[in-house]
């Protein structure tokens, strides 16, 4: 490991002489790649350099213990030092161990995200419009933006199903691990004896395409124009505005309905299609497709449930880490940090288990 610490540093100081070279600043091709890979490799060579100074700290006190002739308040300071040096060396071994893990390449990307009620009836619809809010809630405590690309709502407020987009760095690495069903258990306000009701809700997260990775001949698509309906929907668009495209080859159907323009709404159910095309494909490169579309949660499947949300006991219970917390209106808030660090956590723990770092 600290072999190829030393040469990505090497790499990394030939990538700060690079930056200040006048004729890679004409390139702006190549200056945003080395800027992109500096910024990339900065974390782990300022972590390694830590390291290092943990180490030097390290070989100082030992020779002065060794030399001898300290006085004891030296003693005690020079044995003190090695004490922490080594915790240091130890603490920051094992951080380095969880920088050089391979990176998910899709961790930076922008996400779609598509929330559908699932069995339960309107109870989960309404269930499927908490999801969106406190997705929503969450994407603006981290300063992403969300763009609604389709909504099919109900009578009485809640969602069928939702499509939307979250731009901003980073945004995939946090919300990758809400893919799955999650399980809403509840007394619906329509029952009149007091029973808990069971509904689940699916998630599907997916790392936006980049054009340049999905190519659609124009044949496969079968493009179709119509008024936008759902409550609301009549203040959204001009008629005939929302846009339907079935890709045939595959089946996908993509709709988007946002815009007032024909054209922009072509142009985001576009993306839309894209992106499902590109996360098919990788699925069939995982062996983990199946007979309908699914999505995958770590290294599970998408169709397995992965979180439980207990409104009579205020609890939240993530299955895959066994984490429970009694504070379910404050994550239906936004504030889910906790849990998706507790997932990232969990997540490096079981690739530093399988690494041969």
């Amino acid at each position: 490991m600290f072999e190829n610490l030393r040469e990505a540093e090497k790499h990394y100081v030939e990538i700060g002489e690079q930056l200040m070279d006048p004729g890679v600043a004409g390139d702006p091709e190549k200056l945003k790649n080395l800027m992109k890979e500096h910024k990339n490799l900065t974390p782990v060579i300022e972590k390694y350099r830590e390291y290092k100074t943990a180490e030097d700290n390290l070989f100082q006190a030992k020779e002065l213990l060794d030399e001898g002739g300290l006085d004891a308040g030296m003693k005690e300071m020079a044995e003190e030092e090695i004490k922490t040096s080594k915790a240091d060396i130890e603490r920051i071994t094992e951080e380095l161990k969880i920088l050089l893990l391979p990176k998910d390449e899709n961790d930076d990307r922008n996400v779609i995200v598509e929330i559908r009620a699932g069995t339960g009836g309107e109870e989960a619809a309404l269930f499927a419009h908490s999801l969106f809010r406190m997705y929503s809630m969450y994407a603006e405590s981290k300063k992403y933006k969300i763009e609604v690309l389709n909504i099919n709502e109900t009578e009485l407020g809640g969602v069928k199903e939702v499509s939307f987009m979250v731009e901003g760095e980073g945004a995939y690495s946090r919300f990758k691990f809400e893919s799955g069903v999650h399980r809403v258990q509840r007394v619906p306000e329509t029952e009149t004896q007091g029973r808990i009701h069971t509904s689940a809700v699916t998630v599907a997260v997916l790392p936006e395409a980049e054009d340049v990775e999905v190519e659609i001949n124009p044949n496969d698509l079968e493009i179709d124009t119509y008024r936008s309906g759902g409550a609301g929907g009549q203040h959204v668009n001009k008629p005939d505005s929302a846009i339907r495209i079935t890709h045939l080859p595959t089946g996908i159907v993509v709709e988007c309905q946002d815009e007032r323009s024909q054209f922009k709404n072509r142009d985001k159910a576009m993306k839309m299609l894209k992106t499902k095309l590109l996360d098919m494909e990788r699925e069939k490169q995982q062996n983990a497709i199946a007979s309908e579309r699914k999505s995958q949660v770590g290294t599970g499947d998408r169709s397995e449930r992965i979180r439980t949300y207990n409104y009579p006991q205020g609890r939240m219970t993530d299955h895959r880490i066994n984490l429970t917390m009694y504070s379910l209106e404050t994550i239906l808030d936004g504030r889910l940090d906790e849990i998706i660090d507790a997932l990232i956590t969990a997540d490096r723990a079981e690739k530093l288990q399988n690494s041969q770092i």
